[in-house]
């Protein structure tokens, strides 16, 4: 399985100095370059500068990694990762809540290192009807083609934006009307809120939970009880049980209520 995996990352990534350039030249979508490093001159240099004009993100590694990014052909100290899908901007995502006369309801995506846990996230979105999924552009998986498999195929049909400033995207959704929840452990239980208007749900990293900066833009927090001796949920599991009761509200199913938990309808 790991092997299969890494063979399908290959098939995505462009490997050598001319071939490199002519993808950023082709318009191709390219996700991350990945330049060894020392390496910027000449032509390197030239294509590190149409990176940087197309908003991708360059990371500078070691000729070990580079190597295994190509599968031991010769790489000349430049690959580029390609996109599975083309990313979109914010706007385009509150555009299409707009076009289906819904209130706006986004996923944020807080530091989802994972692939695996990022593709299941997206996969959720948009079978619970998300318009669309934010992440951000450092400290986060991105469209590979490991996100579109496990997404069975899902980044085809949901937009997914990957924004510089998380805080800064989610004060601007604010201003729009738009209530940005998180799921956290200490927060109230996720059935007691009310999702009817505009929502943006925020999932944090699997390790670290949600970031001191996206914390502090939070409206409300909201949790899920923990039964048994673990403490956490896998992050795609919490934000596809939230996802979930933020369709149910809007759809208008009522919950059954027998003096539990429940949501408002």
């Amino acid at each position: 399985m790991a092997l299969e995996r890494e063979k399908t990352e290959q098939m995505q990534v462009v490997i050598g100095r001319n071939p490199v350039l002519e993808a950023f030249k082709s318009g191709k979508e390219i996700d991350t370059l990945y330049i060894a490093k020392g390496e910027r001159q000449g032509i390197v240099s030239k294509i590190a500068a149409l990176a940087r004009s197309a908003g991708v993100v360059i990371k500078e590694v070691s000729p070990q990694k580079l190597d295994s990014l190509s599968g031991g052909a010769a790489h000349q100290g430049v690959a580029a990762l390609l996109c599975c899908e083309a990313y979109a901007d914010v706007s385009d995502i509150l555009a299409r809540a707009k076009d289906r006369k819904e209130p706006p309801f986004l996923v944020i995506a807080d530091e989802i290192e994972d692939p695996h846990n990022l593709g299941a996230l997206i996969r959720t979105a948009e079978t619970a009807g998300a318009h669309g999924v934010i992440i951000p552009k450092r400290r986060s998986a991105s469209l590979t083609s490991i996100v579109y498999k496990t997404s069975a195929g899902a980044v085809s049909h949901i937009p997914v934006a990957r924004v510089a400033n998380l805080p800064s995207v989610m004060e601007e959704l604010k201003k729009k009307n738009i209530w940005i929840y998180a799921a956290d452990m200490d927060g109230e239980p996720w059935c007691t809120l009310d999702y009817s208007g505009g929502v943006a749900l925020v999932i944090g990293s699997e390790g670290n939970g949600l970031g001191r900066l996206v914390r502090e833009k939070c409206d409300f927090f909201v949790s899920l009880p923990m039964r048994g001796k673990i403490t956490s949920l896998n992050a795609s599991v919490a934000g596809g049980i939230l996802m979930y009761e933020i369709t149910r509200q809007r759809m208008g199913l009522a919950a059954k209520q027998n003096g539990g938990c429940h949501g408002s309808v």
